[in-house]
């Protein structure tokens, strides 16, 4: 059971591929009742504490390795049964090999479950894709994980992570210049705008620099910012292929939510928290979460606290850490508070933050969480002392 867990994940996804194939009210179902799933889940489950010894370890990769192609299918569905395209290869693809009715389903699909059609594809891509690219591409020294993740990755035209995630974020966490730590009281959506772009900017400044100290032509092929455009651009062809122009802007649109879901866990994973310029990242400068249904869909990445203090760990090695700063909530709640009632997700941090400040900052860290407090706009952190 402790290995099965894990693919619980890729299981979702086949289901998810075979009920959003049906078409009519399918997307909104399974969307919605994914949703609920996970956040009721969260909720009336005990934590996750245990720390489980392992010695079949590639049973542990390849849930995630499994998801990269079921992902493909997934987003290439989306590509097509959104678009109005209809070809030879997808008359053969669609009736001869699956025997269905492409017309009649496309035709079943309204605008709402067109929506949920992307939103569901975008959340995949990010749990499925950008969760397990993000532990692969930690592994710097294996070239098969850096492989997938990579490819992971690029289905949100995200290259830049694998640089300034792991050089960068890891770096930098709870200082000003990441752009990937909240400040307090900072706007949601702003902060996804400014993150992404800055995120980019400093992927190829770290790029550069490491071309130029190798030596190397940063216009080649070397140049791992490039490559990732590349493969991103691939995906897109095959999305433009089975759905014409229509379809590869629904893929584009999909690569864009998973992007920004990704800037959301990004904000509330360590938001408000502050550290001191040249001390080391410990446990207090994330805000961890042992939520057991979370906690398997996102390959433990929910144990936050530990995998920013030793971000070398595999996901089956994190430490639940029931002493770190913990989120009042499972990802996706938190995710969906931030993105739709940020109002909410302030005055509820606030709390946290304000227990932070009493229980886990030092000095220097108190000085620094006052700043941000008198600039929060929040009114029960500006009154602090």
């Amino acid at each position: 059971m402790k290995y099965l867990k894990y693919y619980i994940s890729t299981i979702t996804l086949i289901l998810a591929i075979y009920c959003c194939q049906i078409g009519n009210v399918w997307p909104s179902i399974f969307f919605i009742g994914y949703s609920a799933f996970i956040i009721i889940g969260d909720w009336l489950l005990k934590k996750d504490i245990y720390e489980h010894q392992y010695s079949n370890l590639f049973l542990l990769n390849l849930p995630m390795y499994i998801n990269l192609p079921l992902l493909m299918i997934l987003v290439l569905l989306t590509s097509f049964l959104l678009s109005s395209q209809d070809s030879p290869i997808d008359r053969f693809l669609l009736n001869d090999f699956f025997n269905l009715n492409y017309i009649e389903v496309k035709g079943s699909i309204d605008s709402i479950n067109k929506i949920s059609f992307v939103a569901l594809t975008g959340l995949f891509i990010g749990i499925m894709g950008t969760v397990p690219g993000h532990e692969l591409v930690h592994r710097k020294k294996n070239t098969l994980d850096m492989f997938i993740g990579n490819w992971l990755l690029a289905i949100s035209w995200d290259c830049a992570f694998a640089l300034e995630h792991v050089y960068g974020h890891h770096k930098n966490v709870g200082l000003d210049t990441d752009p990937a730590t909240a400040k307090r009281g900072e706007n949601i959506y702003i902060f996804i705008v400014k993150a992404i772009f800055q995120e980019h900017r400093d992927a190829w400044i770290l790029v550069i620099d490491q071309m130029k100290r190798r030596g190397q032509n940063v216009f080649s092929l070397s140049n791992t910012m490039i490559l990732g455009y590349i493969r991103s651009l691939v995906i897109t062809g095959l999305a433009y292929l089975v759905g014409g122009l229509i379809g590869m802007l629904i893929y584009l649109i999909c690569a864009f939510v998973a992007k920004c879901l990704l800037e959301v866990i990004n904000y509330s994973e360590h938001y408000g928290l502050v550290r001191v310029t040249g001390e080391s990242v410990q446990p207090r400068h994330s805000w961890n979460s042992n939520s057991v249904l979370s906690s398997i869909y996102l390959y433990n990445v929910t144990r936050h606290s530990s995998h920013h203090e030793k971000s070398n760990l595999k996901y089956w090695e994190l430490k639940p850490y029931q002493n770190a700063p913990m989120m009042p909530q499972g990802y996706l709640s938190m995710l969906y508070l931030a993105l739709f009632l940020p109002y909410f997700f302030h005055r509820i941090m606030a709390k946290k933050l304000i227990d932070w400040d009493l229980n886990y900052a030092t000095i220097e860290e108190r000085k620094l969480a006052l700043e941000q407090n008198k600039n929060s706009g929040i009114p029960i952190l500006e009154h602090c002392k």
